[in-house]
């Protein structure tokens, strides 16, 4: 076996991590970036919301490290390293790309999605809040921020739906993904994360937007079922 997967899993996190220091600040495509602008959207979260990318780069940062130091030839730990590595070369330079271009932002966040998504089904059973609690955030907040960004474009562009409709399709498509994610991987941190994302579209919309609240709300609440059901369940040991 070779240290090889966990090097560039280290090298690739850093570069992901530190790449909000070196681009300009991204709050949403402006509005000369679409046909339709897109200001604050109903698909959108709330502005707090965001806040959980301090979280996603920290536990990263520190799985990266454990993996490193403690896993760097664990076989087990390499599945889910080579999806994430994809994940995280394409997340570099996404900002950079987001201010640019909003259709290839989305194209990237797909990319990145898949792959973390992968990277959370790969992972092992074992070293469980060093491995695949961290990727499952990560998974979680990708799922959402992707249909946050097709549902801006579909908007900007007029396909289809309008704002409200977009938001309906893309906070349904979650919801089903995030079920059907959660039902593979049984991590609970995947739908947490989710659920984080919707509630913040909840309170983004309780008074502009009430119909997309409630469509988030009935969202949250699936995911939240299938999320206890994904709960871990330990056995007592038998008595000897």
């Amino acid at each position: 076996m070779t240290k090889f997967p966990a090097i560039l899993t280290a090298l690739f996190t850093a570069t992901f991590v530190l790449s909000p220091l070196v681009t300009d600040p991204f709050t949403g495509f402006r509005a000369d970036q679409l046909p339709v602008p897109q200001i604050n959207p109903p698909v959108q979260p709330a502005g707090y919301a965001f806040a959980i990318w301090g979280l996603i780069y920290g536990w990263l940062v520190v799985s990266a490290l454990y993996g490193l130091i403690k896993r760097s030839e664990n076989l087990a730990w390499d599945h889910a390293r080579w999806p994430l590595i994809v994940s995280l070369a394409v997340g570099t330079p996404w900002l950079a790309v987001a201010i640019v271009s909003a259709i290839w932002a989305t194209v990237l966040i797909f990319v990145m999605a898949v792959g973390a998504i992968l990277a959370l089904l790969m992972t092992p059973s074992h070293d469980r809040w060093w491995c695949r609690v961290p990727i499952a955030i990560y998974a979680g907040w990708l799922t959402a921020a992707f249909f946050v960004s097709l549902g801006s474009i579909g908007a900007g562009y007029s396909i289809i739906f309008n704002q409200i409709g977009w938001a309906y399709v893309g906070i349904a498509i979650v919801a089903l993904i995030a079920v059907i994610i959660l039902r593979r991987a049984q991590e609970p941190a995947y739908g947490l994360t989710v659920i984080w994302a919707l509630v913040g579209i909840i309170l983004a919309n309780l008074t502009t937007a009430p119909g997309v609240a409630f469509v988030a709300g009935i969202g949250t609440l699936a995911i939240a079922i299938e999320t206890y059901k994904s709960r871990p369940i330990t056995t007592p040991p038998v008595p000897s």
